[in-house]
C-alpha cells in the first residue's frame, strides 16, 4: 500500500516508521525546509505518563506507558530510563501533596534519598516524589535519527513541499496546528536552553509551583532544557519577557548555579489540542488524521501511530478502539 503523510513532526515520523515496518510504501512531505523549528523540535522529550496523569485523563497513562519501549526499539540507545524526580520549594509543600494524590507509580523520598539520586541537589529539598518507571529522550536527536532510519528503510522524505503524489492510496494529515480545523486550538509552549557545568542532573526534575510548574531536563554538553509554559493562544512569535523570567526563576529555585548559566537558546512551539486535550485518530475514506497531541507528543505518538497503522492496513478492530479511546 502506498501512503502519503503530510507533516514531519513526531506524529508523522512515528507513523511512517510503523507503516514502513509493516511493509507499506511511505512518502512524507513537509512544508518546512528541514525538521528543525517545529513544535516537536522544542519539546522536552519526557516519557512520563504517571506524572502527566496529575493533570491529564487516564487515557494518557494507558496509551503512554509503552512509549519508552517503542522508542527504545525504534532507536536503541536514545532512551534514558532514570525516572522523574518531582520536587517543590518548602513554601509550596502542599503542591507536592496534591501532586501525589493525583498520581501513582511513585515513592516518597526524604532529603538523603534525593541527594543520593541527584547529588547536586543535596540539602536543597526535604521531600520529593520519585517516578522510577519513567524515561526521557532528546527530541532533536530522536527526530534526526528517526528520519535517517526512515530513509534507510526506503521512506521518501520530501522537505519544502506539501503536495501529494497522485499515486498514493491513503493520505494522512499529521500537520498539527497547521491543520486549521475549528475544533483545534493552539497551546503555546515556551522554553529555554541553558548551559552550565556547575550543575549535573541524571534525570528530568519537575519543580512544582501553584501557577507555573516547570521541568528541567538534562541534555548533552552541559545543556539543560527548561520548560514549558502553557498559554492558550496560537501566536508563534518570540518568547515573552514574563515567561523568560518565570522559567529562569524556576531554574534558579532548583539550583542557584543556574543564575550564572549561559542562556543559549529560547524557543516557542504551538501545540495542537482538542477540547479534552486528548489526541484523535480519524479516518474518512482514503484520508486519515492524527492530531491533538497537545503537550504529550513524544509520549503518545507511538500509540497513535499504532492505531493509525491498524486503521490504514486493515485491522478490523482498530477503528472502534481508536474512536472509543477518545470519546
Amino acid at each position: 500500500m502506498k501512503v502519503l503523510i503530510r507533516g514531519a513532526g513526531v506524529a508523522g515520523l512515528t507513523l511512517a516508521h510503523e507503516l514502513a515496518t509493516r511493509g507499506a510504501e511511505v512518502t512524507v512531505t513537509e512544508k518546512r525546509m528541514e525538521i528543525a523549528g517545529n513544535a516537536s523540535w522544542q519539546a522536552g522529550g519526557m516519557l512520563a505518563p504517571w506524572c502527566e496523569r496529575e493533570s491529564a485523563e487516564e487515557a494518557v497513562l494507558t496509551l503512554g506507558r509503552r512509549a519508552a519501549d517503542w522508542w527504545n526499539a525504534a532507536l536503541p540507545g536514545h532512551v534514558s530510563r532514570r525516572g522523574t524526580l518531582v520536587l517543590a520549594p518548602a513554601r509550596d509543600a502542599r503542591e507536592l501533596d496534591r501532586f501525589g494524590r493525583r498520581t501513582s507509580g511513585f515513592r516518597q523520598l526524604g532529603a538523603g534519598e534525593i541527594a543520593a539520586l541527584e547529588p547536586a541537589l543535596q540539602g536543597r529539598f526535604g521531600r520529593g516524589l520519585y517516578f522510577a518507571q519513567e524515561a526521557h529522550l532528546d527530541p532533536r536527536k530522536a527526530l534526526l535519527s528517526l528520519s535517517d532510519k526512515l530513509r534507510g528503510m526506503g521512506v521518501r522524505l520530501e522537505f519544502g513541499r506539501g503536495l501529494a503524489p497522485a499515486s498514493s492510496e491513503i493520505e494522512v494529515d499529521c500537520a498539527g496546528i497547521a491543520d486549521r480545523r475549528p475544533e483545534l486550538r493552539g497551546v503555546r509552549g515556551e522554553m529555554l536552553m541553558l548551559r552550565t557545568d556547575e550543575v549535573s542532573l541524571a534525570r528530568p526534575v519537575r519543580l512544582l509551583h501553584p501557577r507555573i510548574p516547570v521541568y528541567v531536563v538534562p541534555r548533552e554538553q552541559n545543556l539543560f532544557m527548561v520548560g514549558a509554559t502553557m498559554i492558550e493562544c496560537d501566536a508563534d512569535g518570540p518568547i515573552t519577557v514574563r515567561s523568560t523570567m518565570e522559567l529562569l526563576g524556576a531554574a534558579y529555585a532548583l539550583h542557584p548555579a543556574f543564575g550564572e548559566a549561559e542562556l543559549v537558546e529560547t524557543g516557542v512551539g504551538v501545540r495542537p489540542a482538542f477540547a479534552d486535550n486528548l489526541p484523535r485518530v480519524e479516518r474518512y475514506g482514503r484520508h486519515v488524521r492524527i492530531n491533538g497531541l497537545y503537550r504529550h507528543g513524544f509520549l503518545l505518538a507511538p500509540a497513535m501511530a499504532r492505531q493509525a497503522a491498524d486503521l490504514i492496513l486493515g485491522n478490523p478492530a482498530a477503528k472502534e478502539f481508536a474512536l472509543e479511546a477518545h470519546r
